[in-house]
């Protein structure tokens, strides 16, 4: 969801969406809500929150309060003023402080299909490792994290290997050398989804040097998504074990 300014009204096609503009100091600020995703996908969309006004962000969770039928909301990369904002228009809004994420209904869907596991390279990777978590939870599938079992110590990860070989489908967070999605895609037979994080001293390029590592990974199997996604990452998975 984008938020814009405009000079016209848009026309939203019957039950596909709702508009809303609203006078503002620097013009007409418009939002609409895709209401009708959730059917037209299986999923809902979610309210990407940085770059956007406390104002703005008010208003659409007033909107979506009023008008989505309690359908699940994500609120994502929300400021401490932009989780305040949600918090006060949803009544029983879930803030989770380390990802960012500000989740409504209070209860996230009954989970089906197979379980997604998320796991973060190092403790500086959690809160995107995090986001991936609490996505593919609302998003009805079994979560479960593994932190800090990053490559400079494999006998870590080579622990975990009853869960990670449980998984129907594997998010891997990791910064600096980027390396740890091609281990596990080495060691497990389901899908690999890998994220890389912007952590990592000057030549990690604020997470370039890991999203080129993972794009040329020789394992098989491995998806990458953007730089810092965990969003995208826990949505992805979660499609993929919708299944089991």
């Amino acid at each position: 969801m984008t938020a814009r300014d405009t000079s016209a009204s848009d026309e939203t096609p019957a039950g596909a969406g709702v508009s809303h503009h609203q006078a503002g100091s620097r013009g007409a600020e418009s939002f609409e809500l895709d209401l009708d995703r959730a059917a037209r996908r299986g999923y809902p969309e979610a309210i990407l929150c940085e770059p956007k006004t406390p104002a703005q962000v008010r208003a659409i969770a007033v909107a979506w309060r009023e008008r989505a039928e309690g359908q699940q909301a994500l609120f994502t990369r929300c400021t401490t003023e932009q989780a305040r904002v949600v918090l006060e228009e949803l009544p029983g809004a879930v803030h989770n402080e380390v990802a960012r994420v500000v989740a409504w209904p209070p209860e996230a869907p009954e989970p089906s299909g197979g379980l997604v596991v998320v796991v973060s390279a190092g403790t500086s990777d959690l809160p995107v490792a995090q986001e991936a978590v609490i996505t593919a939870t609302r998003l009805g599938r079994r979560t479960e994290l593994i932190v800090d079992v990053g490559v400079a110590g494999l006998h870590r990860v080579l622990g975990r290997l009853d869960v990670l070989r449980s998984a129907a489908c594997v998010v891997v967070v990791a910064g600096m050398d980027g390396a740890l999605p091609s281990v596990v895609a080495g060691l497990v037979s389901c899908p690999v989804v890998a994220c890389p994080t912007s952590v990592g001293y000057g030549a990690a390029f604020d997470g370039l040097a890991p999203l080129l590592a993972m794009l040329n990974s020789c394992s098989p199997g491995v998806g990458v998504v953007n730089i810092d996604n965990g969003y995208g990452a826990g949505h992805l998975a979660a499609q993929i074990a919708a299944s089991g």
